[in-house]
């Protein structure tokens, strides 16, 4: 029993520190233990060999902490986690996603909610580019999610476009009033407002942009916007 408990208490400290012999020549040598064998010493190696040699060749033993528990080197730090993106880096990934010039998206943005997110119109319009829920429902977009209503009001938006041949007024009055009554009217229908609005939006995207207002500057799907 005593000799197990030896054995033991042998294993422990090796487990936790190292022994070093300490030749008279200076030399260093990591070793598991030694034992003293009159006027010989025997040093064992954590490999099982051993050797033996005069004990007076020896200056003398240390204790020192096993590598496996020294210290650990600090870790690299993780990888900071990406930065969300901007209010604006989101509408110029989804103007550039379906082919429409930012400022264009951010004119209609603007004019719509003032860029808050929260908004919601007397009539029910949500969200930033203040789709109706019906609309939101046709593309399949939850108008209270920031991403998915931009998403959904920009092909919208692109949709109407195509419908009236690229003419920026009659788009932009169909998403102010509907298409309706822009149709029933062949044109920007006479309502105040929806006037009023498509002046806002086409004045702020010519003034971003840096363009002159021209007709042939109306946005159209990328491959075809004239500049």
């Amino acid at each position: 029993m005593i000799r197990f408990l030896a054995t033991l208490l042998l294993a422990v400290r090796s487990a936790f520190a190292v022994e070093v012999a300490i030749f008279r020549s200076g030399f260093r040598l990591e070793i598991d233990r030694h034992e003293q064998d009159g006027a010989e010493v025997v040093l064992f190696s954590a490999e099982g060999g051993q050797t033996r040699l005069p004990a007076d060749q020896i200056a003398g033993f240390e204790t020192v902490p096993s590598p496996s528990t020294a210290a650990a080197a600090p870790e690299s730090p993780a990888p900071p986690a990406p930065r969300p993106r901007t209010l604006r880096e989101q509408i110029d990934d989804a103007a550039r996603r379906h082919g429409l010039p930012e400022e264009f998206v951010h004119a209609v943005v603007a004019a719509e909610s003032g860029y808050r997110q929260e908004a919601v119109s007397p009539k029910g319009a949500i969200g930033l580019m203040q789709l109706m829920p019906d609309t939101a429902r046709s593309f399949g977009a939850d108008p209270r999610d920031p991403e998915q209503n931009l998403e959904a009001g920009v092909r919208f938006l692109r949709d109407l476009l195509i419908r009236y041949g690229h003419d920026a007024n009659r788009a932009l009055a169909a998403y102010n009033a509907g298409p309706g009554a822009v149709d029933r009217h062949g044109g920007v229908p006479p309502y105040l407002e929806t006037q009023w609005y498509v002046s806002r939006v086409l004045q702020r995207y010519v003034k971003s942009a840096g363009k002159q207002p021209a007709r042939t500057d109306a946005p159209r799907p990328a491959g075809t916007i004239k500049e």
